[in-house]
């Protein structure tokens, strides 16, 4: 088996300007899967709600949830590095507060490190972690009200041919900056785009990755396993791009089963 995965490996692998893989997972199965196929990164994503159970909102998953996953994604993992996202609450509640869930994550649920959403607001929270050794994967970017503040449509700054406007450049690189004097160890970039993405990757020494909004001008890629492999449902009619039709190919396995059962065939277990 290769070595694990670092903190310190992934910030050669900057150094070096090899691309870093990183994919969204929420079990063990696809956690093992992703693993073998030599990802850099699983992350742990706080999506499950939305994604795999069917919430209608985001915010409604909670700490104990994450940690149910992060263990199960945990147990599927050897070599690569695990993230585990926070719910919507203990970052917002104050630095105490993420302190503690960051150390149940880390503690109970075998995270690697801890991912913060909308972390540009939160350095001392940033600094409060890393202090108590908890490395942090710091999510910031382009949120439509930032779009609305500069007049841009929000996400054509992140098309490949954007140009985004030199204010907007120079605050998201200030941010980057300090986030990485704070102590995070990555960066996840959301609508980066090929001019504000360039930027902040050579500003900061530290690895900037994106998954929305992301591309080849950064450090690597975040993106969900199951966008990748086409598992949802909605996979079944969707033109986007993915490496694979898994929710075509299990409608077609279960019509199949359907049949055979229907015609009363045997079906060998």
């Amino acid at each position: 088996m290769a070595a694990k995965v670092t903190i310190p490996a992934l910030l050669q692998m900057k150094r070096e300007a090899r691309k870093i893989v990183g994919v969204v997972a929420w079990d063990y199965q696809i956690a093992r899967i992703a693993d073998r196929a030599g990802v850099d990164i699983v992350s742990v994503g706080d999506s499950v709600g939305v994604n795999l159970w069917g919430h209608a909102n985001p915010l409604e998953v909670t700490l104990e949830e994450m940690l149910v996953v992060c263990k199960a994604v945990r147990r599927g993992v050897a070599r690569a590095l695990v993230s585990c996202d926070f719910p919507f609450g203990p970052l917002q509640e104050g630095t105490e507060s993420a302190l503690r869930a960051a150390i149940r994550l880390v503690k109970e649920g075998g995270a690697d490190m801890v991912k913060l959403d909308g972390v540009a607001d939160f350095p001392d929270t940033v600094r409060a972690l890393v202090r108590a050794g908890i490395p942090v994967f710091g999510q910031f970017g382009i949120t439509p009200q930032t779009a609305l503040r500069y007049g841009i449509p929000y996400g054509a700054q992140s098309a490949p041919g954007a140009q985004a406007p030199p204010e907007m450049t120079a605050e998201l690189v200030e941010q980057a900056k300090l986030l990485a004097d704070a102590g995070a160890s990555l960066l996840d970039f959301t609508n980066s785009g090929p001019v504000a993405g360039a930027a902040v990757v050579r500003a900061v020494a530290i690895p900037v990755l994106g998954g929305f909004g992301g591309g080849p001008w950064l450090d690597g890629r975040m993106r969900m396993a199951h966008a990748a492999i086409g598992y949802a449902e909605t996979s079944i009619d969707s033109k986007a791009e993915s490496y694979a039709n898994v929710a075509k190919i299990s409608l077609d396995a279960l019509n199949a089963l359907i049949a055979d059962v229907r015609a009363g065939r045997q079906i060998k277990s």
